[in-house]
């Protein structure tokens, strides 16, 4: 669980390399160390060796051999000096500085090291542990002619055992006090960087987390305030800069909620109130239109009078389609889908849509792609979203142009949409006034209640389909309405 927070495996990862590093190093200097020692005693050894060799040369070559024995004696009464022995090449000690020795055979690893020719080894002898074994041949020189003749090369071999317990001795010492010195150093490095990072990094990165754990339910008036130049500090201001930030988000966006509930309650209440005044103006105005209607029959044909009953009838059939729209608004009908061919609807709104006189001098193009599968859809309803599109359209050609009606299949695999797109070449709509094409009451037109689109939004909408615009200053404005085909809904 420890190794689950980074702070953890940053530190747990510091102190191995530590341990790594520092203990290569130690052992390094360590085995340095020890190579000096024993490199110490082996040198000390070869210069006695030296010394007892120019000692004894003098004496035995005016053939004093008392003298050479009286030297090695002395020279043996060194505590580290085992012994110091001439020995002959077939064994025999010759002389010693421990005079009992002399006569003997010199000991097994003395003479195999002279058979061996090597003239020095380290070796382990039973009650004197470890012991420097340095030799050195006595060769036959002129002086030496009258006692030993001419036929001997090697007169004798110079032996000196020296004992290596205290230089041991000394490397065991200087291997505890590396040891010491590398745990100590080790300890106090780790404990300083978990310290560092517990402080510097665990700490604020655990205050971080708390506080942004606030801020993710909901409270926003968390701030750090934190002033640190280093990366942690940017990143405390970061955060505080996140959240001042959603702060401002949250108050504007709740604002803006509060503005469209205001808005969505007092649209809910004038859609109420249109209807019912829809519903209070209805009735009258159908026994208006009845009334103008027999009054126009009691009229002669070219009775003057007649144009302005006329005229009358034709702005009670007005008022009559904008009732019927804030009805409709107000209180919507629940669609009846059914598996329609959409290729056929369109066609037959166009057709029918060609009659209103604003159509008489527009080109119309209706392009169809055969291939396109039924939609499952209230007919009447879609029609009339078309119907209300079409005539949008030509509207907005009063000096003629191009209405283009275009059906396609779009999307793939699991998720297929029935596209129809009417495109006009009329003067488009301003880009400014884009964002509100769908808004309920707002229009462009003198004569227009602004609930046209809106009605063709909520229609299309409640089909689970899109209604899009597009629009560019005098080159045409193209609605694009979606409608899914993936087959009747279970």
């Amino acid at each position: 669980m420890a190794f689950k927070s980074l702070t953890t495996r940053v530190i747990f990862i510091s102190i191995i390399l530590l341990v790594f590093g520092i203990g290569t190093f130690a052992f390094l200097n360590l085995r340095r160390e020890q190579t000096q020692l024993i490199n110490s005693a082996r040198t000390s050894t070869d210069l006695l060796l030296q010394t007892i060799e120019r000692s004894i040369y003098n004496s035995m070559r005016i053939g004093n051999t008392e003298d050479t024995q009286i030297i090695l004696e002395m020279v043996g009464q060194d505590r580290n000096l085992l012994g110091v022995r001439i020995f002959h090449p077939h064994g025999m000690i010759l002389k010693s500085s421990h005079p009992r020795e002399v006569g003997r055979p010199i000991g097994y690893n003395d003479y195999q090291l002279f058979l061996n020719n090597r003239h020095e080894g380290v070796f382990n002898e039973p009650g004197l542990g470890e012991v420097l074994k340095m030799q050195k041949p006595i060769y036959n020189d002129a002086p030496c002619y009258p006692c030993h003749g001419r036929n001997i090369r090697i007169i004798g071999i110079l032996d000196v055992n020296y004992s290596l317990v205290d230089t041991r001795q000394r490397i065991v010492e200087a291997t505890k006090l590396f040891a010491f010195s590398t745990i100590a150093i080790i300890l106090f490095l780790s404990a300083s960087i978990s310290l560092v990072m517990l402080k510097f990094v665990r700490k604020p990165l655990s205050l971080l987390m708390e506080n942004m754990a606030r801020v993710e339910q909901g409270d926003l008036s968390v701030r750090m305030k934190e002033k640190r130049e280093d990366e942690m500090g940017r990143l405390i201001a970061s955060f505080d800069s996140m959240v001042d930030k959603l702060d401002t988000a949250k108050k504007e966006l709740e604002q803006y909620h509060f503005q469209q509930m205001e808005r969505a309650d007092r649209l809910a209440s004038v859609g109420e109130m249109a209807a019912g005044i829809a519903h209070e103006i209805k009735n009258p105005l159908t026994g208006i239109a009845a009334a103008i209607t027999i009054i126009k029959d009691d009229f002669e044909q070219d009775d003057p009078r007649t144009e302005i009953i006329n005229e009358v009838l034709e702005q009670i059939k007005r008022l009559d389609k904008t009732v019927n729209d804030l009805l409709f608004f107000g209180k919507p009908t629940l669609p009846e889908p059914t598996l329609i061919n959409i290729n056929g609807l369109v066609e037959k709104t166009l057709t029918f849509a060609s009659q209103h006189k604003s159509g008489r001098n527009i080109e119309k193009k209706m392009e169809q792609e055969e291939t396109l599968p039924p939609v499952f859809v209230d007919p009447k309803q879609i029609q009339q979203v078309f119907l209300n599109l079409i005539l949008n359209a030509l509207q907005a050609m009063p000096n003629g142009g191009v209405l283009t009606v275009r059906t396609e299949l779009i999307g793939s695999g699991g998720k297929e949409w029935a596209r129809v797109s009417i495109a006009d070449t009329g003067p488009g709509i301003p880009a400014q006034l884009l964002p509100k094409i769908f808004t309920p009451f707002f229009t462009t037109k003198a004569q227009g209640t602004g609930l046209g689109l809106a009605i063709c939004h909520k229609l299309v909408t409640q089909h689970g389909g899109e209604i899009k615009v597009s629009s560019e200053d005098g080159v045409g404005t193209v609605f694009t309405v979606d409608l899914p085909v993936s087959g009747v809904p279970e």
